[in-house]
């Protein structure tokens, strides 16, 4: 299903990200999961794509049988770096064939083993160049919809870590846009003021596609720093931090804490009109559920 009629159909979405299984012993666990999910009736399901695509044959399964077994629409993520033109338009070719109706399409980052990494043979060295070859390939009819993929993009509420200035940062959002994206999803913050300022200045860029909030429940103290590093260095409230300090070492009270912020977070932003949220699982669905649970859905005691 094409991201907009997924909104057309429901909007504030609700949506999950899981990242593909490193072995079958975690493969089974992780579809348990999504299986588990499933009975929220969620909007989509993204699937993240390694660094420097080094899990592209596990997205590509995963994704598949996500959209063979299940009525949730999988929308992968596809990335630039070490990638040429023809890997990327293989991976569109196999999308478009199997029905994948949506993408998300990012810069990403090289492998680990790969810091000192040379993106000058790059096909595309960033996310609105692969947009605009997603668009491309939209227009060759391989894809059974006409109007070929959804394309998402990424967006960092807080600011994006690689341009500290915030104007140029806008700028650099807009031009993805302009080059074709359907819908933004943002990183992950703890701070809705954060996000609130962020859709205000791009509703006065003239950015004005829909865009989804990106949630994720702390649910250990040692994760916290991880966190920050997957957002880009998050900013942390002192309110949180506070409750936080008081539940120490108790890895349940911690949990707690985490799953009764995020909730609030999704309350606020529901409460002023967010397009839709999306909540990080860690392929982990016990803090997911109760987050979704505390929202009062109609189907959230499915």
């Amino acid at each position: 299903m094409h991201i907009q009629d997924i909104f057309k159909r429901q909007r504030p979405t609700f949506s999950f990200e899981f990242f593909p299984p490193k072995n079958p012993k975690t493969a089974s666990a992780l579809y348990d999961t999504i299986l588990s999910l499933a009975s929220h009736d969620p909007s989509f399901v993204s699937v993240t794509y390694g660094a420097g695509g080094s899990t592209r044959e596990l997205t590509h399964d995963l994704v598949l049988k996500i959209k063979e077994t299940t009525n949730i629409p999988p929308i992968p993520h596809l990335t630039c770096v070490a990638h040429s033109k023809d890997e990327i338009t293989q991976t569109l070719e196999r999308y478009a064939k199997a029905g994948i109706g949506n993408i998300l399409a990012l810069r990403g980052d090289p492998p680990a083993n790969m810091t000192n990494y040379d993106r000058s043979s790059d096909a595309f060295f960033y996310a609105s160049d692969l947009v605009r070859h997603i668009k491309e390939f939209n227009v060759t009819g391989i894809h059974p919809d006409s109007r070929g993929f959804g394309i998402g993009i990424a967006a960092f509420p807080e600011g994006h870590p690689d341009t500290p200035n915030r104007l140029k940062e806008m700028d650099y959002l807009k031009e993805k846009v302009d080059a074709g994206a359907d819908y933004i999803c943002t990183q992950l913050f703890f701070d809705n003021h954060d996000f609130f300022d962020f859709r205000d200045r791009c509703r006065l860029a003239g950015i004005n596609i829909p865009i989804i909030a990106g949630i994720m429940p702390i649910t250990s103290a040692k994760g916290i720093n991880r966190m920050a590093e997957l957002a880009g260095g998050a900013h942390f409230p002192a309110r949180l931090l506070r409750a936080l300090r008081r539940a120490g070492d108790n890895q349940e009270a911690v949990e707690r804490v985490g799953i009764h912020h995020a909730a609030e977070q999704c309350l606020g932003l529901l409460d002023n009109d967010v397009d839709g949220i999306h909540l990080y699982t860690l392929n982990q669905s016990k803090a997911t559920r109760e987050v979704y649970a505390s929202l009062g859905l109609a189907n959230s005691a499915d």
